[in-house]
């Protein structure tokens, strides 16, 4: 059973066009390459009907998943969100100890993340680290480069 995932609505509405963009224009694109290798003679030999049925697999296999996550997707009330601990979809602003760089990044689920507009996953190393703390908390992560130290200094939705 997949895992239950938490979105903005934002993020489930992109998920949601997504899987129509799939559903409609996706299929009928790839329906068109088959068809037109279908139309260049024998089968047993033609690559180009391989690639296509191969593909045509791939987004099938693409779609099945989008709507398995969509089936266990729940939508998250940000303004309902407690700001006294970090929680998913809470926006944390943090200081490495070591160098006093502070940073803000907002938690997400995996398909929302985007480290360039500040938005890292929950599942991510630095965020684990960072969940169920409370402001004034340092917390030790270990990231691909060694431990860090950060503080928090700010939770908002």
């Amino acid at each position: 059973m997949a895992e239950v995932s938490y979105y903005t609505k934002d993020g489930l509405e992109k998920l949601k066009e997504e899987l129509q963009y799939l559903k409609t224009t996706g299929r009928a694109n790839i329906a068109k390459a088959i068809a037109e290798a279908r139309d260049k003679g024998d089968l047993s030999e033609n690559a180009e009907y391989d690639a296509a049925k191969e593909a045509q697999g791939h987004h099938e296999t693409k779609i099945a998943k989008l709507e398995d996550t969509l089936a266990h997707a729940r939508l998250l009330d940000e303004s309902k969100l407690d700001t006294s601990k970090v929680l998913a979809l809470s926006t944390v602003k943090i200081k490495n100890t070591k160098n006093g760089a502070v940073m803000s990044y907002q938690l997400v689920s995996e398909t929302e993340a985007d480290l360039k507009a500040g938005k890292i996953s929950v599942s991510s190393p630095i965020a684990k680290g960072l969940l169920g703390k409370q402001v004034g908390e340092k917390t030790e992560i270990t990231v691909p480069a060694g431990k860090i130290e950060f503080e928090i200094l700010e939770i908002s939705r």
